[in-house]
């Protein structure tokens, strides 16, 4: 059973804005291997997802505020007494970092992607649209981000964490985003830093 478990918590991690599409394929979809140690063919080093942990957080927000750290690629969750949840990220790559304040919002559980005209324009071989799933880039769970293109969702390519790789998009983990979806409500915050 465990085993099962383990595997499906593999396979859940799916895409993210666009990049499974921005970088041509869907080759780290059903990679088995363990979290962190892929290795792409030419040899680069590869990011090793960060685990999440509760951490000492100073810093006068509000509970239930994201606090996203683009040159650190983490995002804080503020528990509150000095507290957040620290969760690995993927960020924009160059000429799509961006920073300021936002609110969720919206939610949604295995979310389906419609690509935005811009990302269209750079890549016409995409997909106009795609039903929610294991393939869909934006992975088990995206929350919108009020007034943007932007949003904080899932990725199967859990090897870009810790990279500056999206098209602005905020990325986690399945696993991550998942649990950070389950404490955030519609309406909460989002601050990005760099």
């Amino acid at each position: 059973m465990r085993r099962i478990a383990v595997a499906l918590c593999i396979l859940f991690t799916s895409c993210s804005a666009g990049s499974a599409y921005e970088t041509g394929g869907l080759a780290g979809l059903f990679d088995l291997s363990p979290r962190g140690q892929q290795q792409p063919a030419d040899g680069r080093p590869q990011a090793t997802a960060v685990a999440r942990e509760i951490v000492s957080y100073p810093g006068g927000y509000s509970p239930g505020t994201i606090v996203v750290s683009t040159n650190e690629r983490r995002l804080y969750y503020v528990l509150g007494n000095n507290q957040a949840i620290r969760y690995g990220v993927g960020v924009g790559r160059p000429g799509f970092e961006w920073t300021g304040t936002r609110v969720v919002s919206s939610k949604r559980e295995w979310p389906d992607w419609t690509p935005p005209a811009q990302m269209l324009r750079r890549r016409p071989d995409l997909p106009r649209h795609m039903q929610g799933g294991l393939a869909n880039p934006l992975g088990a769970r995206a929350m919108y981000l009020g007034g943007s293109l932007y949003r904080i969702h899932g990725s199967n390519e859990p090897e870009t964490i810790g990279q500056a790789v999206s098209s602005g998009c905020i990325r986690m983990t399945n696993e991550d985003v998942v649990d950070l979806y389950e404490r955030v409500r519609v309406g909460a915050r989002v601050i990005v830093n760099r």
